[in-house]
């Protein structure tokens, strides 16, 4: 996919991005791969970045946007970027933050700078995060049930947890019913010129999650929810 495909296929999600966007979008590619030569920072081949990253990013950019046009939003296990990077980029009026405990992936994003980006190196579950983004989300986090458990207490009363994932996976409402959580819907979105399909289950914070949650990693790999 080139940049004009790209900024055609975002637009066809209501997403316009100018020719500078496109400009930052091109850079931060060059600069994933100089220094994934070295560091490992993705497997996914150059080629395919502009879809299998970029264009994954904003097809939840567009949920996101269909709720909520200005949220503080909360990336857990960002990597490189992904999708934090792309977000603040693509949507310059939201308050984006990339959480990741690998010190190389936020030492590669620290340097892919935005005014609206900031990054956070710690676990989740060992932050005091509570009640303070309206977005919280994550891609290839871990399995649905623990990254419900470490993402419901940071989001807002109000607010919204969506996690990137596949249609296989079970939305666990019981599980996000003792989180304070309450599915709202799960929409599922085809990613342009592949045959992936991206679920985002969409959970509304309805209520206080207990500061039980989240536990210790140690706990929540030895009894998840």
């Amino acid at each position: 996919m080139d940049r004009k495909a790209f900024s055609e296929a975002a637009l066809s999600l209501g997403i316009a991005l100018s020719d500078e966007q496109l400009d930052a979008f091109t850079a931060y590619e060059d600069a994933l791969y100089k220094a994934n030569e070295v560091m490992n920072l993705t497997r996914v081949q150059k080629e395919e970045c502009w879809i299998r990253h970029f264009m994954d990013s904003l097809l939840l950019g567009s949920v996101v946007a269909s709720i909520n046009t200005r949220p503080r939003l909360l990336d857990i296990g960002t990597g490189p970027g992904i999708p934090s990077w792309c977000l603040a980029c693509a949507f310059p009026a939201w308050l984006v933050t990339g959480l990741d405990s690998n010190g190389k992936m936020l030492g590669f994003l620290k340097n892919q700078k935005l005014p609206n980006l900031k990054t956070d190196s710690r676990r989740m579950e060992e932050t005091a995060m509570t009640e303070m983004f309206e977005i919280v989300t994550g891609r290839a986090v871990a399995p649905l049930n623990i990254q419900l458990e470490i993402s419901a207490r940071a989001c807002t009363i109000g607010g919204y947890v969506i996690p990137m994932r596949t249609p296989q996976d079970d939305p666990m409402k019981s599980v996000a019913g003792r989180l304070g959580l309450e599915l709202v819907e799960v929409r599922e979105i085809p990613l342009t010129q592949t045959d992936i399909v991206r679920a985002f289950p969409i959970y509304k914070k309805v209520r206080e999650t207990s500061r039980d949650y989240p536990r210790k990693w140690a706990d929540i790999k030895k009894r998840p929810l």
